[in-house]
């Protein structure tokens, strides 16, 4: 990016991130909705990921024509993880969030999210959204009761047996302030190809200082869109075994360990039962893949708190896994 393009302003109150990757379908509606919601103090990063679609093209039109447009593209493909940061060491904003590439926005929701963060003054907010699945809409709520209070995100990790603020790991479901950049605490893990909002989510609650729970509704989320990793059955998915991997590591490492383990290792084991419940959607040589790398991650986990978290757990799911843990070690089952 050559210096600062003449449609974007000198003073940033609010960068948006938004990569893209293959998604000239939904593009257009995701740009149209971001002019809805432009301000003259507002900057949008749009992140080419690599597209080898009609993308490159959408953007470079968007990029003369939105209010606010930085163009970055990338010349190798890195994933959404890899992307995001690219955003964040663009933005020059006093808050950030995101935006997927094929999600949208209600108009006005940006200048909404900036005046509640500013009212509360905490390093991060979480908001509800919209998904969308074809054409049914479904509000999810972040799971936090109290709303517009400021909270300790450390306090907001537990209880390990309900879903709790850690569960709804959706970076552009809220806004962050700069300073959270500065410490380190808002880059994701480069090259995470799937679960790259678990470790980073995991890490705001255990080191951000402030955060609060908005009822805003402004996010509209598409769900079931074919190029989704999550609709994917192929190797990437498993990523999900480094990212668990790194939640786990580093909350075995804090103050509050001892507290916050089981909540790490229950939602662990609740992620590798869900892939497990649905592996008839991964090719044969990944599903078996699934099953070696899913069985060494169990035997890593600290097995006092996994032994617990399997007694708490329903009868069915807890029985499979803990054959999955018994299953023979192979060759090459490190993630």
């Amino acid at each position: 990016m050559k210096g600062i393009p003449p449609n974007v302003p000198d003073v940033v109150k609010l960068s948006v991130i938004v990569p893209f990757y293959n998604v000239q379908q939904y593009a257009p509606d995701t740009l149209r909705s971001l002019k809805a919601n432009a301000r003259e103090d507002f900057e949008f990063i749009l992140v080419d990921d690599c597209s080898r679609d009609g993308t490159p093209e959408i953007l470079a039109r968007a990029e003369r024509e939105l209010p606010g447009a930085v163009l970055v593209r990338h010349e190798q493909n890195g994933g959404l993880a890899t992307a995001r940061n690219t955003g964040i060491d663009t933005a020059r904003g006093e808050y950030l969030t995101f935006l997927d590439g094929d999600d949208w926005l209600a108009p006005g929701y940006f200048s909404q999210l900036v005046g509640a963060i500013e009212e509360l003054g905490v390093d991060f907010i979480r908001t509800d959204h919209v998904q969308c699945t074809a054409r049914a809409r479904q509000v999810q709520r972040v799971p936090v009761g109290r709303r517009g209070q400021v909270l300790s995100p450390r306090e907001a990790i537990l209880p390990a047996d309900r879903s709790t603020s850690v569960d709804y790991a959706f970076a552009w479901a809220g806004a962050y302030h700069r300073r959270l950049v500065d410490r380190g605490l808002l880059h994701f893990t480069d090259g995470l190809r799937t679960a790259e909002d678990r470790p980073w989510i995991w890490k705001l609650h255990r080191e951000a200082e402030s955060f609060a729970a908005v009822s805003l509704l402004g996010v509209f989320y598409r769900r079931g869109v074919a190029s989704s990793l999550t609709q994917i059955g192929d190797v990437r998915q498993l990523d999900f075994i480094r990212a668990f991997d790194q939640v786990i590591a580093e909350t075995a490492k804090d103050r509050d360990a001892d507290a916050l383990l089981p909540k790490a290792v229950r939602t662990y084991c609740a992620i590798i039962s869900h892939h497990l419940g649905s592996i008839e959607r991964f090719e044969p040589a990944v599903a078996k893949k699934l099953k070696s790398l899913s069985a060494a991650a169990l035997r890593r986990m600290p097995q006092d708190v996994l032994d617990d978290a399997l007694d708490s757990m329903d009868l069915q799911r807890a029985t499979k896994l803990r054959r999955l843990r018994r299953r023979p070690a192979t060759a090459g089952a490190a993630a």
